[in-house]
């Protein structure tokens, strides 16, 4: 029977963490001969390596396993801190969540809040697409994500659809699309990405056109930044509806062109061996997310 034993997954999760067998000796008061000992033992234990021999130190699928499972030690540790101890003031359990921009922008904040009394969160902004490599590599413990299927050792459950939109500033309109929204105005005319790892504005263009179009592009990787350089004419982008009503009605904003929407429709995936802290902040996400399609 395979036996890890807690001091050597926390081992593993200390190097990931502070990049160097050096530096996690420094942080748990041991030597580094003891890390490696530790990590020897662990790799006989599992039966294949748990870490890529790299500067710093990257996991194998392995090793991925095996950091959740300190990750979700520390949960339950402080789990039955709270539980022993219910006298003390709650707050000391720290949670990593991975939320994509245009959610924490909108509507991710307002369900964190009320749970924040109880947990200290670190939040990681990462692409819907791309938050499952920090879920899987054990770096946080739950994510918004575009992904369906759970990753190993987690569970996923739906949170709802946001819609986006193609809309620019009116004048935009008429210095761009004077003649009409075509493939060869779009070509032309500048679109505004979130970063290189955004496709919403391609995967559109795609839809529209049916050719693959390189028109210019500004690249504006913070949310409100993003939504303030549509509305002060530097392009056109996709922007979420729930953040957009206002702009649309009082025609700051328009669209491109009618039913031009695209949909993304994003999971909550968390460990499932989670604790207290994360059920909590889990609840709080969904009942924050009622404002989705």
């Amino acid at each position: 029977m395979m036996e890890i034993s807690p001091e050597q997954a926390r081992t593993l999760a200390a190097i990931l963490t502070y990049g160097s067998f050096d530096a996690a000796a420094a942080h748990l008061s041991v030597t580094p001969s003891a890390i490696s000992q530790r990590v020897r033992a662990l790799e006989a234990a599992v039966g294949r390596p748990v870490l890529t021999r790299a500067r710093p130190p990257g996991l194998t699928e392995s090793g991925e396993a095996v950091v959740r499972f300190a990750r979700q030690l520390d949960l339950l540790a402080a789990d039955l801190i709270e539980e022993l101890q219910p006298e003390q003031p709650r707050g000391g359990t720290r949670l990593t969540l991975v939320i994509n921009s245009d959610s924490l922008h909108t509507w991710a904040l307002a369900g964190l809040a009320p749970a924040s009394d109880n947990v200290q969160l670190e939040i990681l902004r990462e692409d819907q697409e791309h938050s499952l490599d920090l879920l899987r590599a054990g770096t946080a413990a739950a994510a918004i994500t575009a992904t369906a299927k759970p990753v190993p050792g987690c569970s996923s459950s739906k949170l709802g659809i946001m819609r986006y939109f193609p809309v620019c500033a009116p004048d935009f309109t008429r210095r761009w699309f004077g003649t009409g929204v075509s493939a060869a105005t779009l070509a032309a005319a500048p679109v505004v990405v979130f970063d290189r790892k955004d496709d919403l504005q391609d995967r559109w263009l795609r839809r529209f056109s049916r050719a693959a179009l390189q028109p210019p592009r500004h690249y504006v990787p913070a949310a409100q930044e993003f939504g303030d350089a549509i509305r002060w004419g530097m392009g056109w982008g996709m922007m979420p509806e729930i953040e957009i009503g206002e702009d649309l009605a009082t025609g700051r904003l328009e669209t491109l062109s009618p039913n031009a929407d695209v949909d993304v429709t994003l999971y909550w995936q968390q460990w499932r061996r989670g604790s207290a802290a994360l059920t909590d902040v889990a609840d709080a996400v969904r009942a924050a997310a009622r404002v989705l399609r």
